[in-house]
C-alpha cells in the first residue's frame, strides 16, 4: 500500500488544486447541527513521497490539528461530532527546474466521523482525501521555489481542512448526517450545490489516479 501511495504521488506532482481555504472570515458553510467535539489527528504510518522535504509526525499533527480547529471551531450546532484524521503520506516540494521539474506539494489523509450521541461512526470506512497546494502565482512553478517548509505545511493543512468540510457538506446533503431524523434538508442540498459550483476538488482530480494505483498488480 505504501508503494501505491508513492506511485500515486508521482502521478499527482503535475496537478494543482482549485481549493480556496481563504474563507475563514466568512459565514461557515451550512452543516446542520454540527459542533466539533474531539479533534484527533495522528500520523503513525506517515510516508514521505518522492522529491520531498522532510516533515516530522509531530509537525504534521500540530499544523493539521490547528487547521481543523480553525475551520470547524466556527460551528456551534447542538450535537457533538468527533473527527479522527490519519495523515498517510505527503510531498513537500523541493526546488526544481522551472517549468520542467518543479513538483507540487501534496497530502493524503484518512478521515472518520463519530456521532457522540449515538456512539458510532458515520462512515464505516475511512474517507481518503487527497490534497494539493493552492494554485497561485507563488506556486505555479512549484512551491519549493518560493515557500518555506512551514508555509507549505500550513497551505496543505488549511486546504485539507477545507476539503474535509466539503466532504461533510456533501454527506449531509446526501445522507443527512447532521440533520436529525428528518433527513437531508433543502438548505443542506443548496450548500452542497454551492461548493460544487466553486470548482473541482483535488480529491476528485486524483480519483482516477487512485483507482489505477489500487488496481495495479503488486510488483
Amino acid at each position: 500500500m505504501l508503494l501505491r501511495i508513492i506511485v500515486l504521488f508521482a502521478g499527482l506532482l503535475a496537478l494543482t488544486a482549485c481549493t480556496n481555504a481563504n474563507d475563514l472570515n466568512k459565514e461557515p458553510t451550512y452543516l446542520g447541527d454540527f459542533n466539533l467535539g474531539h479533534n484527533v489527528v495522528v500520523a503513525p504510518n506517515l510516508t514521505k513521497g518522492p522529491a520531498s522535504r522532510e516533515a516530522s509526525e509531530e509537525e504534521w499533527v500540530k499544523v493539521m490539528t490547528k487547521a481543523i480547529d480553525d475551520r470547524f471551531g466556527r460551528y456551534d450546532g447542538e450535537r457533538l461530532y468527533h473527527l479522527g484524521v490519519s495523515i498517510e503520506g505527503y510531498v513537500l516540494a523541493v526546488p526544481g527546474v522551472p517549468l520542467v521539474l518543479s513538483p507540487k506539494s501534496a497530502l493524503i489523509l484518512n478521515v472518520t466521523v463519530w456521532d457522540d450521541a449515538k456512539q458510532e461512526k458515520l462512515n464505516a470506512e475511512p474517507e481518503q482525501i487527497t490534497v494539493m497546494e493552492t494554485f497561485s502565482g507563488n506556486t505555479l512553478l512549484g512551491s519549493g521555489l518560493t515557500q518555506s517548509k512551514e508555509k507549505q505545511l500550513d497551505n496543505l493543512s488549511r486546504n485539507a481542512a477545507k476539503l474535509i468540510e466539503n466532504w461533510l457538506v456533501r454527506e449531509n446533503a446526501q445522507n443527512g448526517w447532521f440533520e436529525g431524523v428528518d433527513g437531508p434538508s433543502d438548505e443542506a442540498r443548496k450548500a452542497a450545490e454551492a461548493i460544487e459550483d466553486e470548482g473541482t476538488d483535488a480529491s476528485e482530480l486524483a480519483e482516477k489516479a487512485m483507482a489505477e494505483a489500487e488496481e495495479a498488480p503488486e510488483s
